[in-house]
């Protein structure tokens, strides 16, 4: 496994829906997972949002992803994008026991707004993390063979 720390930031809300945007009632993740489900990947036990990490200065190359996905239209009015989803584990350095999760990552080639900066992950959590909060240190892990960390 390599490893990076980041500090969780502020991400557009439209993954959870908590910024209201009425083209995703429920937030985009809600919407997705039927689509995701239909090529193979249940994600029905991850928590419907993203832990948007900074991992600044630090970046990452893509490898061997656990799951792409290439042309997806999973809304009737968007156009159809490209993920990809990469093994991950995470850690706040004050709590004890890693979560498992799943890099989340549209495309930005293929993607129409809402852009991350080229140092923030989007990460999709196995359970609701009690604590976490912007600015929170994070310890992430990933296999250097799906994404590498480089410092």
């Amino acid at each position: 496994m390599n490893q990076v720390a980041g500090n969780v930031v502020r991400g557009h809300g439209v993954a959870s829906g908590k910024n209201g945007d009425p083209r995703f009632p429920g937030g985009t993740i809600s919407m997705q997972l039927p689509f995701f489900a239909a090529r193979g990947l249940d994600l029905s036990s991850y928590f419907p949002a993203t832990i948007n990490l900074s991992i600044a200065p630090a970046k990452f190359t893509p490898g061997k992803t656990r799951a792409t996905f290439t042309a997806l239209k999973w809304h009737p009015a968007e156009p159809a994008e490209d993920f990809s989803f990469f093994d991950c584990t995470f850690q706040l350095p004050e709590k004890a026991g890693e979560i498992h999760g799943l890099i989340y990552y549209p495309h930005p080639e293929t993607k129409p707004e809402h852009f991350q900066t080229p140092d923030t992950l989007e990460i999709l959590a196995s359970r609701f993390v009690e604590g976490l909060e912007y600015g929170s240190r994070v310890l992430l892990s990933a296999p250097p063979e799906q994404i590498l960390f480089q410092n």
